[in-house]
């Protein structure tokens, strides 16, 4: 699981990944920003926050 997000948006994607997972979260700075929205709004992705790899 993973979820793209802008900067406003990334304390509620790391809650959502550890309420579904139970697991600490990984945190990853996007190297294409600007070419992909953020899942909680229409602003440019900066970060993927996912479960575990």
């Amino acid at each position: 699981m993973e979820k793209k997000v802008c900067k406003e948006h990334v304390e509620i994607a790391l809650d959502i990944i550890v309420d579904e997972t139970g697991e600490y979260p990984v945190l990853e700075e996007l190297s294409t920003s600007g070419q992909v929205t953020c899942a909680f709004c229409d602003a440019d992705a900066t970060y993927v926050v996912s479960s575990k790899k």
